[in-house]
Formats: structure tokens, C-alpha cells, sequence
């Protein structure tokens, strides 16, 4: 059982599938030196099968069969003797005697000469290309299979030497016809107007260079997962309408060492080249961490590549036409010559979009989608806050799917608010069915949290509650704030803490006794106490001071290391701080539900009955229970 708040989500982690390993060349030249094998026996089979093998007889009983006038044609070719019956499809084969002819071997062999003139006999002198060659084959045929077989091997090795050379080309991609403009990116106003610049320079440059400007080298889009900076930088190719080479950060890392500095000089050669042009870097952070910092110090591979970077963005060639766009989720980890002036010396940060941006992102992913015409995408933006554009491209997706599962022509309101929850919370376990007594805890652990944040004063509304399983909570209450929020108050969080421990609180006074089910809500309440202690200054006690101070140190592509600043006594007071705080949150969270047992009570009858309950019909709920504790 968990209380979502508007800002945490739930991923659910997808294992991926292995690529299987490639073949090695040795397998793939005994593979096709076998097939040529089989691909000239079986030849060598259809010749030897084409045709009947004739029977050896001698001379003498060829001079019996045509005194008896089974003969019908003889061809002599050499000694050979090709005989053919009067018997349909019947052949023979003999050999005649060196020193005389046929006829005369045949007479002295008692053949009768009337007998012998019955007889065709043909004279075919016998060809020397096919002798030879009936002569040779079969020596040489193995021979000539062994010679391919070598052939093929010294093939691959050669290609194998010149692929060696190629370890250093670039992977980096050419893009000319992107069809992504302006247009289709919503929000992010002041991120696109700072790279109009970029591509106004790219078309007109000599507008900015007759003012004596000087447009930056490097433009690096900061922001969180999802937040489109990829997508921002494919509208600039669209919009620029020059050449936009594409590559990702972890595509310049390989194990052999100044097989990435090999791949960035090559790969800013071909931008050169094509100049002007755009290079676009995804995921930066894979090349640019901070120098120094791991085990393999200045001959790292890494910081190799690194280095010939910064070479490249500002080093003695300065009159190119290249500008250099690069995407990183973590700027704070990279390295400080990076983003000095002259290389990235522009940096845009893309931030959440609020609720008039998720309206036009809903609008422009809705293009291809087919609503009903009662569909709000206004509500479901209200219902997003906290969300990335990639966030509401998954919904809008996940509400096809959901329609198109129900065999629905049209993509309906309730299907994109389905798909809402399970971004949030994952798909619906009706297969996780409770008992009558789970079902009662959970009601009243549900109603808790819902009743506290209705009684106490605050910016998050309550939008459902529901008793139905998803992912890995029990139940849930969706609360959401009434307007986007870019900062909160002490007095808020310690709301927040209340409405947290609702659900505990509401265990203890119903049931006497506790359940697992609030576990996740007290470890979020203890960090959110921890967080305004030790670095929010919201401490009386404590006051304006930061406590705990967090340096990161990579470990094998790890953060683990994080110091204290404050001694053992001072911890001990950090943790009697938290747990004071914790105590009064839920004091009041229990003084609420205490006064307000009916109401507590009635919401928990409703939800075993109905087990969910939406914004407006929880509103009206509570109405009329205070309509009839006032009468």
C-alpha cells in the first residue's frame, strides 16, 4: 500500500535480450569450402547417373550375339567398342584387338559375313580434351578443393588486416532530410529560441560576422530523461537544412587504446568536410566524466578520447563551420574544460513542462491517434504534472493500446486515464484478489491517507483512491497538486509527512495493531524528514546549515562514496530531529483521523464496496457526511 505523490513514478525494468555472438571467419570458410564439396559430388553424381552402365562383354561373345543378330550398331572409337542391341535401351562395351580391325577380329572369330553387313558400324576418332580430362580429373580434383579452401582462408585474413585499419573510422551518421522542425517540439520556448541562432548563423553567417560575433562552438542541452533534447536537436537538422552528423558518446570507447581519439579525429574530418554542418553527440557523459578521477589515470582510453575532443572543439584550427551539439542527463559530472568558453560555452537546460507545454505535447502525439470527441487532453495535462514529454508520448500511447485491446474504434477519456496509472503505478492485479480481512485493513489504511489530506490545508488535491492493486502497492490515493509547483514550504512538507503516516496512524486506531503494508510509506517519510533537516535548513534547532557533504568518487563506473561533515554527537541529534519530526506529523495526522473517526469510517465502507473512488465523487462523499453530522 503506497500514497503516490505527483512527482514518483514507478519503472518497471525489462531484461534485454542477448545478442547471440557472430560466427567465427574459421567456421564460415570450412561451412563453404564443404558446400563447393558437396556442390561437385553431386555433379560428378548427375554425370555418372545420367545414363545406364553398359555391360563389359568379350570379343568372342559379341562374335556370338551378332551371328544371332542382337547387334544393331557398333561405334568404334580407339580399341573401344560401344555396342548397342536390338534390344530397347541395352548397351555393351568390349575392346577390340590393337593389331586388326573389327571386321577382321570378327570373322576370325566365326562371324558370319552376311551377319556382320546387318550391322552399322561407325568409326568416331576420340577427342583429346575429353580424354585428358577423364584422365586428370579425378587427380586433380582434390587438389583443387584443398586450393579454394586456402584461397578462402588467405580471403579473410587479408580482410581481417584491412579491418584493422578501419577500427578508428567513425560510426557517426549523416542526416539531410530530416523531416522534425520547430514546430512539432511543444514548449521548451527559450531552448528553441537559442538555437534559432544556431541555425540562423548556419544559413546566414555572414550577418553575425560583419558585427564582429563570433557564434559558440558548442551548444550542450542539459536536462532530465525525457525532457527532448535529442528530439530538439533532430528539429535544428530539419531547420538548418545542412549536413547533421549523429553519434553516440559510447560509440567513440572501445578496449584498444587511441581506438576512440583515432575515431573522434576522424569523426570531426568528415564534419570538416561537409562544413557547415552539425555534430551532434548523444549521451556525453559516457566520454566526458571528469579527467583524474578513475584507476586508469592519463593512459585511460576514456580520457584519451576526452582530450582529443577538447583538441578538436578549440585547438589551433579555429576557422570551421562546424558546431558541435551535445545531450547529457548529468552535467554535473563533466569534465570543467569541456564546458569552458570555446568549447561548450552555451548551455541549455530543457526543464519539466508545465501544464499549457503538456497540453500542446498531448496535442501534437494525438495527431495520428483517433479520440473520441469527448476526450480532454486540458484534464489529462492537470493529471500530468511532474511528467517529461517522453512521459506523455508513452500515455498517449498506452491509451491506444488499452482501446485497441477492447476492440474500440476510438481512443475514449477513461482509456488515458487508465493509461495515466499504469505509467504510475503499473498495470491493475485483478488476479491479486484479498481476503475479506486484507481488504478491510487496506480500506481504512487508503482512507487515511485520503482523509488526512482532505482535513489539513494544502496544494494537493485528492484525484482517487483506490483499494485495486497495482504494481507492487496494495492500494493507492492519487494526489495531485492544483497548480505546477516549482517550489514548497516547510509547512508543506510537513503535510506531506501527515498524509504519509495517515495510512499507519489509521491502522493503529482502527485495528490496534500494524501491518507491512506501511513500510513504503515510512521509508519516504523518513527520507523526506531527513532531506529538510540536512539540506533544506528547516531545522529549529539546526538552522541554515547543510549537513552531510556528498563527493563522488567513480569506482568502475560507480558513485560510492559519501562523506559527513558534522561529527558523531551531531548525528545522533540529526536523528533525534527526524524522530521529532516524524512524532508530530503523526500526532497530528492521528488528531485528524481521532476527530474524524465517522468520516474514516465511512470512506473505508465505500471503498470495500466499491474499491475505487474519483476526485469528484470522494468530494461529495465528505459533503454529506458533514451535511449530516451538522443536522
Amino acid at each position: 500500500m503506497k500514497n503516490k505523490n505527483n512527482n514518483k513514478k514507478n519503472f518497471i525494468k525489462i531484461p534485454l535480450k542477448r545478442k547471440q555472438p557472430k560466427k567465427s571467419n574459421l567456421a564460415n570458410n570450412l561451412l563453404v569450402a564443404f558446400l563447393i564439396f558437396l556442390f561437385v559430388s553431386a555433379i560428378f553424381s548427375l554425370f555418372e547417373a545420367r545414363s545406364e552402365k553398359p555391360e563389359e562383354v568379350t570379343l568372342s561373345q559379341l562374335a556370338v550375339e551378332v551371328n544371332e543378330s542382337k547387334v544393331s550398331e557398333i561405334i568404334v572409337s580407339g580399341d573401344n567398342l560401344k555396342i548397342s542391341l536390338k534390344e530397347e535401351g541395352k548397351l555393351q562395351k568390349a575392346r577390340k584387338e590393337k593389331e586388326a580391325s573389327l571386321t577382321e577380329s570378327l570373322v576370325n572369330y566365326g562371324v558370319d559375313p552376311e551377319k556382320l553387313r546387318e550391322v552399322n558400324i561407325k568409326i568416331k576418332e576420340p577427342s583429346g580434351f575429353s580424354f585428358w580430362l577423364q584422365v586428370t580429373l579425378p587427380f586433380l580434383l582434390p587438389f583443387l578443393i584443398i586450393g579454394l579452401f586456402l584461397w578462402f582462408m588467405m580471403r579473410q585474413a587479408q580482410r581481417g588486416s584491412m579491418q584493422a585499419f578501419s577500427f578508428t573510422k567513425t560510426k557517426a551518421k549523416m542526416s539531410t532530410d530530416s523531416k522534425t522542425k520547430f514546430k512539432d517540439v511543444a514548449g521548451l520556448k527559450e531552448a528553441k529560441e537559442e538555437l534559432k541562432e544556431i541555425v540562423e548563423f548556419l544559413k546566414n553567417p555572414k550577418k553575425f560576422l560583419d558585427m564582429g560575433a563570433r557564434i559558440p562552438r558548442g551548444v550542450l542541452l542539459m536536462g532530465s530523461p525525457g525532457t527532448g533534447k535529442t528530439l530538439l536537436a533532430r528539429a535544428v537538422a530539419g531547420e538548418a537544412g545542412v549536413p547533421f552528423f549523429h553519434i553516440s558518446g559510447s560509440e567513440f570507447v572501445e578496449m584498444f587504446v587511441g581506438v576512440g581519439a583515432g575515431r573522434v579525429r576522424d569523426t570531426f574530418a568528415m564534419a570538416k568536410k561537409n562544413a557547415p554542418s552539425i555534430l551532434f553527440i548523444d549521451e556525453l557523459d559516457a566520454i566526458g566524466r571528469q579527467r583524474g578521477a578513475g584507476l586508469g589515470g592519463g593512459n585511460d582510453e576514456r580520457e584519451q578520447t576526452l582530450n582529443q575532443i577538447l583538441v578538436e572543439m578549440d585547438g589551433f584550427e579555429r576557422d570551421t563551420n562546424v558546431i558541435v551539439m551535445a545531450a547529457t542527463n548529468r552535467p554535473d559530472v563533466l569534465d570543467p574544460a569541456l564546458l569552458r568558453p570555446g568549447r561548450f560555452d552555451r548551455r541549455i537546460a530543457l526543464d519539466e513542462p508545465d501544464i499549457n507545454d503538456r497540453e500542446e505535447i498531448l496535442k501534437i502525439h494525438a495527431r495520428d491517434k483517433h479520440l473520441a470527441e469527448d476526450v480532454n487532453l486540458r484534464m489529462i495535462a492537470e493529471r500530468t504534472p511532474g511528467f517529461s514529454g517522453a512521459d506523455l508520448a508513452n500515455i498517449m500511447n498506452e491509451g491506444a493500446i488499452l482501446a485497441a485491446r477492447q476492440n474500440k474504434k476510438v481512443i475514449e477519456q477513461k482509456d488515458l486515464l487508465e493509461a495515466i496509472e499504469k505509467v504510475m503505478l503499473g498495470p491493475e492485479r485483478k488476479s491479486h484478489i484479498l481476503s475479506d480481512k486484507e481488504k478491510k485493513v487496506t480500506a481504512y489504511h487508503e482512507a487515511g491517507h485520503a482523509l488526512v489530506a482532505y482535513e489539513l490545508p494544502g496544494r494537493d488535491l485528492v484525484h482517487k483512491v483506490s483499494i485495486v492493486s497495482r504494481g507492487r502497492a496494495g492500494g493507492y490515493t492519487l494526489r495531485l497538486p492544483s497548480e505546477d509547483i516549482k517550489l514548497k514550504t516547510k509547512s508543506e512538507f510537513l503535510v506531506d509527512l501527515s498524509v504519509m503516516l495517515g495510512g499507519y496512524t489509521a491502522e493503529k486506531i482502527v485495528f490496534n495493531e500494524l501491518t507491512t503494508g506501511a513500510s513504503n510509506d515510512l521509508q519516504k517519510a523518513t527520507e523526506l524528514a531527513r532531506r529538510m533537516i540536512t539540506q533544506y535548513g528547516m531545522s529549529d534547532k539546526f538552522g541554515p546549515i547543510v549537513l552531510g557533504h556528498k563527493e563522488e568518487m567513480i569506482f568502475l563506473g560507480r558513485e560510492i562514496h559519501e562523506s559527513r561533515n558534522y561529527s558523531e554527537a551531531i548525528a545522533a541529534e540529526i536523528d533525534k530531529e527526524i524522530q521529532k519530526v516524524l512524532t508530530d506529523a503523526y500526532n497530528k495526522a492521528k488528531d485528524v483521523l481521532e476527530k474524524n473517526r465517522h468520516k474514516l469510517d465511512k470512506i473505508a465502507e465505500v471503498l470495500i464496496e466499491k474499491e475505487t473512488i474519483e476526485k469528484d465523487e470522494f468530494e461529495k462523499l465528505l459533503k454529506e457526511i458533514e451535511k449530516e453530522s451538522k443536522s
